[in-house]
């Protein structure tokens, strides 16, 4: 059997609603594992026609919905449908793209059909990049939604607001990515050997020269710069900025866009609801921008535009 079929997906959403806090917002975590969850034991009744007329097109749209939101499990099956044809025109590169990203997430099943399709794919396809939001230029970006001088340590806050003008970077911005990497504990240690404040790895460390990551102003040190270049990077894209943070720069360039990860989409949210703006000034001088940026911000076929 290749996977489990979801045969009472109203049931389960029951469950899941049922699970969640009666008081209280629910997580960016939740809600996005939530929405995903939904939209592929949608999809799933669709591809075999449990409960509806079985409609393999519309599965494979609700699909990607939900592969585009970080669920792994509909990444793999929409690669099995490519992969095997089944009610889609096969395509092994599409069934490629598809089960890599369900791969990274660590899924087995995944893994193991990469060896029967080949490796990852730059092209990305077209149900998996984000649609650019609508033009809102005259709108006041939202406002911070935390107020980290209640809740930070004063010690760590102090340095945030000494430093980050420093290095061009918004202390809002900063606090809240060490809130999101660290919960503001300096030794903090993770199982990917991220360390301190801002989580650096040890290649980072090396990066930008920082050789005690557990002491609180070497490690925001580190971490500032980081976030100096990635904002030059991807000139101020406050979402493009912390995905990168969060999987690497070159995730977000492969994906064009904020990789299809449920950590890091509920990661991304996180960000922008603590720091408000999506767009943070830059220093261009710093370096030149990601090449990438012309694709990822190229606007999907149905937001195109004839001129």
């Amino acid at each position: 059997m290749r996977r489990i079929f979801w045969s009472l997906p109203s049931l389960l959403m029951m469950v899941f609603c049922a699970a969640m806090p009666a008081q209280g917002q629910v997580s960016a975590v939740t809600t996005g594992n939530l929405l995903a969850s939904s939209l592929r034991m949608e999809a799933v009744a669709y591809e075999n026609g449990e409960g509806v007329t079985r409609n393999p097109v519309l599965a494979a749209k609700l699909y990607c919905r939900s592969a585009r939101l970080g669920d792994p499990e509909a990444q793999y099956n929409l690669g099995w449908m490519y992969a095997n044809g089944r009610g889609v025109e096969r395509n092994d590169v599409t069934a490629a793209f598809f089960f890599h990203a369900a791969a990274e997430q660590g899924l087995e099943a995944a893994i193991r059909m990469l060896k029967v399709v080949g490796g990852p794919t730059s092209e990305v396809p077209e149900c998996m990049r984000d649609p650019a939001p609508p033009a809102t230029a005259a709108a006041e970006p939202p406002k911070p939604s935390v107020d980290y001088q209640l809740i930070a340590p004063r010690k760590i806050f102090d340095l945030v607001m000494k430093m980050a003008p420093q290095y061009k970077v918004e202390p809002q911005l900063a606090l809240a990515i060490i809130a999101a990497e660290s919960n503001f504990d300096s030794l903090a240690l993770s199982p990917k050997n991220a360390r301190g404040l801002m989580q650096l790895i040890p290649e980072t460390s090396e990066r930008f020269n920082v050789r005690n990551p557990f002491d609180p102003a070497q490690n925001i040190r580190g971490g500032l710069t980081y976030l100096r270049w990635l904002l030059a990077y991807f000139e101020g894209d406050v979402a493009l900025v912390a995905a990168a943070y969060n999987a690497g720069e070159g995730k977000v360039e492969r994906y064009r866009g904020i990789p299809p990860y449920l950590e890091t989409r509920a990661y991304v949210q996180r960000i922008l609801k603590s720091v408000g703006n999506p767009v943070h000034p830059y220093d261009e001088n710093v370096t030149r921008p990601s090449a990438s940026l012309p694709l990822i911000r190229l606007p999907l076929r149905g937001q195109r535009v004839a001129r």
